[in-house]
């Protein structure tokens, strides 16, 4: 981490800046994330210490979500919500993309649905696994 001679940060560790940014509740969670390849800056695969600095592009993957941010900002705290959103901005693209898989998120079926008498009752499950070891039973009967 750089300042610059008015006390303003010049660069930040990626982990940090996805911490104050409110994208991982821990820095353990963000370089746990970066090391799985899910983080790249500048579209180049990021490492934990990475340094970012306002006008690098970061694309990242949380779940099935991808989001694609120009960072704006540097913090050295974790601040409020409201506050974290002015540390980047969302590209258009990455806004139309994740707003369209929420969509269609939304209106997917219920997976529960597909079994036309719903969940297995406990009663259910024990008979499956007794038909299970009786079938597969390794003894020599």
């Amino acid at each position: 981490m750089v300042s610059s001679p008015a006390g303003l940060l010049t660069t930040q560790r990626i982990d940090k800046w996805l911490w104050a940014a409110r994208f991982y509740k821990t820095r353990a969670l963000a370089v746990e994330e970066i090391d799985k390849g899910r983080v790249q800056v500048n579209g180049v695969l990021a490492k934990p210490s990475r340094e970012v600095r306002p006008g690098d592009m970061v694309c990242l993957r949380i779940g099935a979500m991808q989001w694609t941010l120009q960072v704006q900002g540097l913090s050295l705290q974790r601040g409020p919500a409201p506050v974290a959103r002015q540390l980047y901005t969302e590209t258009p693209q990455s806004e139309a993309a994740r707003a369209q898989a929420a969509e269609l998120h939304r209106l997917s079926r219920e997976p529960a649905l597909s079994m036309p008498d719903g969940r297995p009752t406990k009663r259910d499950r024990r008979q499956l696994e007794h038909h299970w070891n009786e079938r597969w039973s390794a003894s020599l009967d």
